[in-house]
């Protein structure tokens, strides 16, 4: 087991469904977590698929929530996307970019491949100074209300499975072979270093 809690990030794009409802229980689970977007804006459902209401990373969960309010509170009710920023401002006041953290952490769970590739390219174009290695896995998950309630699930329990391992770097391709047998998912999986 490691000596210290996992550190975990766990990264979608915009730091608002996927990535802050594994946030949400990871935390109430007592790992030491943080979440990240990787895109350059946060883009959140608008009333047509081509109107997407985007903003700025600086911009506030209440800040987001009450334009929604503002602009149409029975649609962004409807859609959960009220609950969900609602969910988001308890935990944290803002999203944040992974490219903009320069904090290290044990694991990185990414929510889909797009993100997966540029957190690595983002950790590889890093200076490397410790030589301290972080692994990171992806595992795909739609983004959708339900499906990132699941995929929260499975994140947790992968890293209560890593938690309890005697040696992390033994036992992680075995784990995640597990992993992907047990929840018919794909899984990537790669070690980068700090």
């Amino acid at each position: 087991m490691p000596s210290h809690p996992l550190r975990v990030a766990v990264v979608c794009s915009s730091n608002q469904n996927r990535s802050m409802e594994a946030h949400s229980i990871l935390s109430k689970r007592g790992f030491d977590v943080r979440s990240f977007g990787t895109g350059s804006h946060v883009k959140l459902p608008g009333p047509a698929p081509d109107k997407p209401n985007v903003y700025d990373f600086k911009t506030t969960y209440v800040q987001m929530y009450n334009d929604l309010v503002r602009k149409d509170k029975e649609l962004y009710t409807q859609n959960g996307i009220l609950h969900m920023l609602d969910r988001n401002k308890r935990i944290k006041s803002k999203p944040e970019r992974f490219q903009n953290c320069k904090d290290k952490f044990d694991l990185v769970i990414t929510c889909e491949e797009r993100v997966y590739d540029q957190v690595l390219e983002d950790l590889n174009s890093r200076e490397q100074e410790t030589l301290q290695s972080v692994h990171v896995i992806n595992v795909d998950i739609q983004d959708n209300h339900e499906e990132a309630t699941l995929g929260a699930f499975l994140i947790c329990e992968l890293c209560q499975c890593i938690q309890h391992t005697d040696d992390m770097e033994d036992e992680m391709d075995e784990l995640i072979q597990e992993f992907e047998e047990k929840s018919n998912r794909p899984f990537l999986h790669s070690v980068c270093f700090y």
